[in-house]
């Protein structure tokens, strides 16, 4: 090495065991825990000077000391995370359910994706886009191929700037192209209709900055259409969760004034807490209680809860809290098990650190982590069954997961869940190998629709009739994560 680059390396590294006594003092001062580790500090020191003076190519400070922390942080487990300026952006659009697009709630069918639902009022709303639209083309590129996040990120841009799609109309067996003008869309994360008199289907795809508002609107709506409900079905299939706060308030629209709705541990005292139904816990500063306007009827209505292994988080604490009170039947799928508390810290106006600081525990003290909440009746996603299920990835499955914070819990796999993750693979392989001389398998059915099975099961349920309950789906044991 020559001796500018060794000076070069020795002022680098300098710098950064500077920074890091700093942080060392900070992190002391802060939180009252042990310095860090003074050998490890220099060798990660030593190394970022080895980089920076050594490597084949000049490299970036920054990039190399946010490589680092990201590194850090994705060691701990599947959902810390540290947002640079562009994922910050991203993980703030996801939590006020307003981004710039064409505003469509979208699937994916034989490669091609599919309008789920255009967003009332949305430029695709008023551009004529319907449910069963498959859109083809984006611009010039073909959508087949793409991943649904890749053709979502080719749809959206900046205000005012045109998109063309091109759609495939099955009804109508035409193509025809529709341009669009994109503009801010706000997400609606809640759903509502009734679905024949007495009975009312709602739900709540994601718990977002105006999700109790909209929660709130939708059963105002509900009771005016049918003010003598004899029963609700609340949908949270596939809800992966948000705010906390949203999970407390629409929990505690259904319980008793006061009643425990979700406990939280962690490390520091902050994290030791206890939410109740009650307006303390999810009223933001300076607003009112949004759930006074809904009807008292509201709070004995029959309630049925769906659930499947997508609904994680947020979603968890509101069906294990209606199931601990027994104020609801819980039917449907086991969820996906993530129990975990994440703190957003911004670090800087455009970057920040999303941190696991706790878990969430049920009102009679049981954990959510890598085990979610068992339905009260197991029901398969279509009257064929649920071939699949057994791969469908939860938060058991993946590396580096939490345990449940129990020493009780099981360290190895459970040997049931592995043997039916290989017979579906093994049934997958097969039928992949019949596909070239059978049609293409039906998709499943749209959450609300009049071929939605578990819906009419739960209906069922609600009616006092009888309910197809699955015979093939058991309890999955929680896994503890040897990561950790």
């Amino acid at each position: 090495m020559s001796a500018k680059l060794k000076i070069a390396g020795w002022i680098s590294l300098g710098a950064v065991a500077g920074a890091l006594a700093t942080m060392q003092l900070q992190a002391t001062a802060r939180n009252g825990l042990t310095p860090l580790p003074l050998e490890e500090v220099q060798q990660l020191a030593a190394v970022f000077g080895m980089v920076k003076s050594d490597y084949v190519e000049a490299v970036d400070e920054k990039k190399l000391i946010t490589d680092a922390i990201s590194g850090m942080v994705a060691g701990l487990d599947p959902h810390s995370q540290y947002f640079d300026k562009k994922t910050f952006k991203e993980f703030r659009e996801g939590t006020t359910g307003r981004f710039v697009g064409v505003g469509i709630e979208i699937g994916m069918e034989d490669g091609l994706v599919k309008v789920v639902t255009p967003i009332e009022g949305s430029p695709a709303f008023r551009a004529g886009l319907k449910s069963g639209d498959l859109i083809t083309k984006i611009d010039d590129t073909a959508v087949k191929g793409l991943s649904i996040d890749q053709a979502v990120k080719r749809m959206r841009g900046e205000p005012n700037t045109k998109v063309l799609l091109t759609i495939f109309r099955k009804a109508e067996s035409r193509t025809f192209p529709v341009t669009i003008t994109r503009e801010e869309i706000r997400v609606q994360s809640v759903r509502a209709k009734v679905i024949e008199p007495g009975y009312a289907w709602l739900r709540v795809s994601q718990f977002q900055d105006r999700t109790v508002d909209d929660f709130v609107r939708k059963l105002e709506e509900l009771y005016k259409q049918d003010p003598a409900l004899k029963g609700i079905v609340l949908d949270l299939r596939n809800d992966p969760g948000g705010l906390l706060e949203g999970a407390v308030a629409i929990a505690a629209a259904f319980l008793p004034r006061d009643v425990p709705v979700v406990s939280t541990n962690g490390q520091i005292a902050e994290s030791k807490a206890v939410f109740k139904a009650s307006p303390d816990y999810y009223v933001r500063r300076g607003g009112g209680d949004p759930l006074k306007r809904l009807p008292d009827a509201v709070k004995n209505v029959p309630l049925v809860v769906l659930v499947n292994e997508g609904s994680a988080s947020a979603s968890e604490i509101v069906a294990g809290a209606l199931q601990d009170h027994k104020r609801a039947v819980i039917m449907g799928s086991q969820t996906f098990g993530k129990g975990s508390v994440q703190t957003v810290r911004q670090l800087t106006p455009d970057t920040a650190l999303k941190l696991t600081t706790a878990r969430y525990y049920t009102p009679s003290g049981r954990s959510i982590q890598a085990k979610g909440i068992v339905p009260d009746v197991m029901l398969d996603e279509t009257a064929e069954g649920n071939l699949y299920s057994a791969l469908r990835m939860r938060e058991a499955d993946l590396q580096k997961h939490l345990g449940g914070g129990s020493e009780k819990e099981k360290e190895e796999k459970d040997p049931a869940r592995e043997k039916a993750r290989e017979e579906a693979m093994k049934r997958l392989e097969e039928e992949a190998a019949k596909a070239a001389s059978k049609p293409p398998a039906k998709p499943l059915p749209e959450f609300g629709s009049e071929e939605d099975f578990q819906l009419q099961q739960a209906l069922n349920r609600l009616k006092g009739k009888t309910v197809l309950v699955s015979k093939t789906q058991t309890e999955r044991k929680p896994e503890e994560s040897k990561e950790n």
